[in-house]
């Protein structure tokens, strides 16, 4: 299919009515030194022409890094709220002189036949859609996390990205920041013994009560329905828009998948995992159980692996979670315990019973290390480099989809109350119909999607 033809049954049909998640193929996981092949050459003059689709605060964030690439004009921008796209377009001079096309219909920016690339900063729910169909129209894409609502969804992006043959970068930044490959590294050289326990956790002190508020209008300057996009059709709400959207389920997986996102992409890594066997996970909101959130306030997962389990613990309105650290992964091996998080990683040495019942600690540990700062702009720089090397990204599309199974399946567990038993190869519930159709999309006409 060509270019033209291509981009013309895509505006409209928007892709193909989905196949079943039986057909799913089992995945092996990405190495950044796998090449992309691609006869493609980038913008001309030797320039990066990139679009923005989702001008909120993370996409003003992005393309600001993008934007340190001298190389790099924005020639695109994308949000169904026009006061959006106005506060990203004053965000650089370059904007201003580079810009062609202003829209809030983000195919309109896919239809660019010069474009390289595409930042997708939207909710959740839109991931899987606008990346499946950059890929299909030639462009890399750099979206942010979590991958997708679904975990059907994730997989789809997978294929889209292979078949042809794009790079496909995701927003988990630790993926490029040197302290927390230092220590993976130190996870993987095996001095902290056999490793029977992970644990992973976001306890957030500034998230508070969110108050209800009716439903009403939405605003003249918004594109409501292009915002629904593929969820289905509910009155405009406040608290289901922009920032807040990520507390309700039909656009997001609350702080399970906005953080797990992040901290059990880690604990991935450091254990060379793809995907747990089972999980379960309790949880409601305990602390806020009045206010206008559908997703847990508070919540703990358990999944299992082969060799060992993995935790998860997440709070709203409190700050001091495992040791006494916000945020973290910690690796509890025989021999020490390896503690992350974005300030930095340190070991302690685990301890053993010696005479008269005298604790004896196994070694040294090892003092904090600290973090190194410019973690984003590494990860887009990272990103920058793929596109003209063709290997795969640090945080290439199927690390992403793998790291966040276990956020899906511990939300299902929570909401069924039940523990949910995964086939990791086939990516399949096993012998669970109601919790296999939650990890399917179910998408509002017109919309649909194929790879």
């Amino acid at each position: 299919m060509t270019y033209k033809s291509r981009r013309k049954f895509l505006r409209q049909s928007v892709g193909l009515t989905s196949i079943g998640a039986s057909t799913f193929l089992g995945a092996t996981g990405a190495l950044g030194s796998q090449k992309i092949p691609s006869s493609r050459v980038l913008g001309s003059n030797n320039k990066i022409l990139v679009g923005v689709i989702g001008c909120g605060g993370r996409g003003r964030r992005l393309l600001t890094y993008f934007l340190q690439n001298k190389n790099v004009r924005c020639v695109a921008l994308c949000d169904i709220d026009d006061q959006q796209i106005l506060q990203t377009s004053q965000l650089d001079q370059s904007i201003s002189t580079s810009l062609t096309l202003k829209t809030k219909d983000f195919r309109n920016v896919l239809d660019l036949k010069d474009l390289d690339a595409v930042i997708v900063a939207t909710p959740d729910h839109w991931h899987a859609l606008q990346t499946v169909m950059a890929c299909q129209l030639n462009k890399d894409v750099f979206v942010e996390k979590p991958l997708a609502l679904t975990i059907q969804e994730g997989r789809f992006m997978v294929q889209a990205a292979r078949r042809y043959k794009r790079v496909v970068q995701v927003g988990t930044q630790q993926r490029s920041t040197p302290h927390f490959a230092d220590a993976i590294k130190y996870v993987h050289s095996g001095q902290l013994g056999r490793i029977r326990l992970v644990r992973a956790w976001a306890y957030l002190d500034w998230k508070g009560h969110t108050p209800k508020v009716s439903d009403s209008s939405p605003p003249p300057h918004v594109d409501y329905d292009m915002w629904l996009g593929p969820a289905k059709d509910r009155p405009f709400n406040e608290n289901r828009f922009h920032f807040t959207f990520r507390w309700f389920w039909d656009f997001s997986g609350g702080l399970m998948t906005d953080w797990g996102a992040h901290m059990i992409d880690i604990a991935n890594w450091g254990m060379n995992v793809k995907a747990p066997s089972s999980a379960f996970s309790a949880g409601g909101k305990f602390a806020y159980p009045d206010d206008a959130m559908e997703t847990p306030d508070t919540q703990q997962a358990t999944w299992s692996f082969p060799d060992f389990t993995m935790i998860w613990e997440h709070a709203l309105g409190v700050g001091r979670g495992p040791e006494s650290r916000e945020h973290g992964v910690s690796f509890h091996g025989e021999e020490g315990l390896l503690v992350v998080d974005r300030l930095g990683w340190q070991v302690f040495s685990e301890t053993k019973k010696g005479e008269r019942g005298k604790r004896i600690f196994k070694g040294k540990g090892l003092p904090l290390q600290p973090a190194q700062k410019g973690s984003t702009l590494r990860h887009v720089n990272n990103f920058l480099d793929c596109m003209e090397s063709r290997k795969r990204p640090n945080a290439d599309v199927e690390i992403a989809h793998n790291s966040v199974i276990g956020c899906h399946l511990a939300n299902i567990a929570q909401r069924l109350a039940r523990e949910v038993k995964w086939d990791v190869n086939k990516e399949e519930v096993v012998n669970d119909p109601e919790a296999q159709k939650m990890i399917l999309f179910d998408y509002r006409s017109p919309w649909k999607l194929s790879t």
